[in-house]
Formats: structure tokens, sequence, C-alpha cells
């Protein structure tokens, strides 16, 4: 026999004992990321570095969001100098095709990436979707999250009720969906402008330097950022994703710090 003799019950055991364990441990959080795209994932991993307990929500079932494809459903991506610094350091091959502009595989750069932040501890949960946040004395401390299949269902027959997940931080990495900031804003809480037109040179500056905390526990980056402050879209260029993330995660670890003295 090639392969080693296990029953299917003991694979059914492993993968529920091991769901059930990652799943107990992301209950209580230091920083819950909504989002598994490019700003998520850079966030995620420089956290993690840095020893913090840091989970990750995705609403699909694969990670990486968005930078599988670059423009028009095409693998080439582009990156604006300085953002390519963080492929130069994941070893991701750059081409400089004009001054300060680079361009990687898509696919190839997004592996790096998700492989890289899985090598520094980040634990995911996919095809999970936020449904609303949790605030208690004006502060945002988690989220409420359910599976994302079940949003498919008629709701005369869905009776799933959604589960709540706590965190000191959550970073709103979700794009131009930008789900934590809505809900909030359902509440009467944040103003949401929402993005404004195309302009990549004004977009990637703005995105980097509007990017951290919006409401008392909730910090936004990548693309979520423009859609709060109404910044102008960028198309397919990452560096601003790349860049933000980073900011996102050094803005977390400073609130961290201060929330240790409290």
């Amino acid at each position: 026999m090639l392969f080693a003799k296990v029953q299917e019950k003991e694979i059914t055991r492993s993968i529920l004992g091991n769901f059930s364990k990652s799943l107990h441990e992301m209950a209580d959080a230091e920083v819950l990321v909504i989002g598994a795209g490019p700003s998520g994932l850079v966030a995620s991993r420089e956290l993690a570095k840095q020893g913090v307990k840091v989970f990750v929500i995705e609403q699909n079932n694969y990670l990486g969001g968005g930078m599988w494809l670059g423009g028009f459903m095409m693998n080439p991506i582009t990156i604006r100098e300085p953002g390519q610094e963080i492929f130069e350091e994941l070893g991701v091959p750059l081409e400089e095709v004009n001054p300060g502009l680079y361009v990687a595989d898509g696919p190839y750069a997004n592996s790096k990436l998700i492989a890289a932040t899985c090598e520094a501890g980040v634990k995911f949960l996919q095809l999970t979707s936020l449904e609303d946040v949790l605030v208690k004395d004006g502060r945002l401390c988690g989220v409420v999250v359910n599976w994302t299949p079940v949003q498919s269902l008629p709701h005369q027959i869905t009776c799933v009720d959604p589960i709540v997940l706590q965190a000191r931080i959550v970073i709103d990495a979700t794009g131009h969906d930008a789900v934590s900031a809505r809900r909030l804003e359902k509440r009467g809480l944040l103003k949401v402008k929402g993005m404004g037109v195309m302009g990549v040179e004004a977009s990637e500056d703005a995105v980097v330097e509007h990017c951290g905390e919006v409401f008392p526990g909730l910090i936004v980056t990548g693309m979520a950022v423009s859609e709060i402050f109404g910044l102008p879209r960028m198309g397919p260029t990452f560096g601003a994703m790349l860049l933000s993330g980073k900011k996102a995660a050094q803005i977390a670890l400073e609130k961290l710090g201060a929330l240790a003295k409290v």
C-alpha cells in the first residue's frame, strides 16, 4: 500500500478538531482583519511577525482579492515605487517598465504574499461574511459573522444565526465594500462618502495618507479608505494596497500598546 492506512472517520475528526480549535481561538483576538486582499494580507503578516494574535476573515473561498488579475482580466499587475519594496522583500520578480513603475505576475505575487502571511502564523476563516459589528461604550470591539453561502438562500427558509468574534482592534480591508464602515454608517456612527473618479497619481498617496482609525477600534486600509473619504479610484495598480496594509499594522500596534496601558 502506497499511502498510510487511515479510516474516513479519522479524516473527518481531524478536520473538525482542527477547525474547532481555530475558531475557539478566533473568538477572542487581539486583531481581526476583515478581507484577505493584498492590504489585509500585508497588515496581518506585519502584525503576526510582531507576535500579535491576528486572524483574517474572508467572504470568498480564496485569498488574495483582486491581485490574482491585473486590469481587464490580464495577469500582469503594476506597482509604483516605493510599493515594490514589499515585493522585493518577498522575492517576487519585478520588471521596471518605466521609471518608478514596475510590473509583476499577479498569480506569482499573490502566491508569494499568501505563503509569507501563512508562514508568519496568520490563520484564516474563509467563506465567512461580516453581518454586523459589535460596539460597546462607543468602541468597536468585535464583528458578527455568518457563512457566506447563507446569503444566497431565500430569507424565508434561512434561520442560521451568526456568531460574534471579539477583538481589541478591527482592520477593515474589504476594499470597495468597506463593510465594517458601512455597518457603522447604517447606525449613524460614521459617514461613508463613496469613492471618487479615477485618478491614479492622487489616489495612491491619498490612500496611504488617510489610512488609519476612523472610529474607536476600527482601522481602515486599502480601497476601504477611498470609499470612506471619497478618494479617487486607482485601477489595477497595487502599491497603495501594500503600503497602506503595512501602515495599518503599525497603527494597530500603537493602539494595542496604548490599550495595554489603560
